[in-house]
């Protein structure tokens, strides 16, 4: 029987995300992170309107390790990453795939300047050593990892891209389509760019800025138009987080998904969590950056179609 040239194909980008993978570690153990194992399959997700988890035997399997994470912090837990596989229903394209990489770490004390600073310095960590040079070139644009990156704040790229005001966005529930056809080629196009200060609507677990409240404290990272990293100063409100919770689980019934039960042990432990922030990190898509692929395929041992 002839080998599988789909499985063959990939052995160089899968050398490569070895050492990717090699490299992230070492930058958060050099920093005096833990790395941690939570479970993959769990009572209850968090709910969010536009995520779908799988459901597995009465519980579901994670669409991150986040609840989990936090549950560390408010334990004693000050710096905290993890590398794991996660599951989301549906997801099938050039970018996404049911069953993904991710890489979350999680700071107490800090908050979401912090992350910014951390990034910045992860992935020239990381393109040194696997010996990329800087700059480098995904799908024909020159990537420059210099810092300082770019920074824009939300509202100013609706209007320098979609010619609308974020609220007029979510008013006609457009905030998503406009980000992906309108704003997202714009974002990280010679060097990084950090998208920031999404409207509270858009930051389900993400603290309000204290200067202004309609405004969450979250950012997401793209370069040349990828995006790679979702990062926010976590809320600790736990009335709070419990109405958003409510609120986000009633929009997602009344779209007719599949109802969540209340992630009561979270809620109950995070009044103990002190002032943090987190961040979530797609491998596959890292990879792909760092390997030129123009599709998650190229990056993955195996596809859904190849099982």
């Amino acid at each position: 029987m002839e080998a599988n040239w789909r499985l063959a194909s990939r052995q160089k980008a899968l050398w490569k995300r070895a050492a990717i993978l090699q490299a992230v570690r070492a930058f958060f153990v050099e920093r005096g992170y833990l790395e941690v194992e939570t479970p993959q399959r769990i009572p209850a997700p968090a709910p969010e309107s536009y995520i779908d988890a799988i459901p597995a035997d009465g519980w579901f399997l994670h669409t991150s390790p986040e609840l989990c994470m936090k549950r560390l912090l408010a334990s004693g837990y000050e710096r905290l990453f993890q590398i794991c596989h996660c599951w989301r229903a549906g997801e099938r394209g050039s970018l996404h795939i049911p069953e993904f990489s991710i890489l979350e770490w999680y700071r107490s004390g800090t908050d979401y300047h912090s992350l910014m600073h951390e990034c910045e310095a992860l992935l020239p960590y990381v393109a040194r050593a696997i010996g990329l040079p800087n700059p480098f070139y995904y799908r024909a644009r020159p990537v420059d990892l210099a810092s300082p990156w770019e920074k824009i704040s939300v509202r100013e790229a609706f209007w320098r891209y979609a010619r609308v005001s974020p609220e007029e966005a979510l008013e006609r529930d457009a905030f998503d389509a406009l980000m992906v056809s309108e704003i997202e080629p714009h974002l990280g196009v010679g060097r990084p760019t950090f998208l920031l200060d999404y409207p509270v609507q858009r930051g389900a677990l993400a603290r309000p800025k204290p200067d202004d409240p309609s405004l969450a404290e979250r950012f997401e990272l793209y370069i040349a138009g990828l995006e790679l990293a979702n990062a926010f100063s976590e809320l600790t409100d736990v009335e709070e987080q419990r109405a958003r919770f409510t609120r986000e689980e009633t929009y997602r019934r009344s779209l007719g998904r599949q109802p969540y039960p209340t992630a009561h042990k979270f809620l109950d432990e995070l009044s103990n969590m002190p002032p943090s922030a987190g961040i979530a990190l797609g491998v596959d898509r890292l990879v792909m950056l760092f390997t030129d692929a123009a599709t998650i395929d190229e990056v993955v041992a195996f596809t859904p179609e190849d099982l």
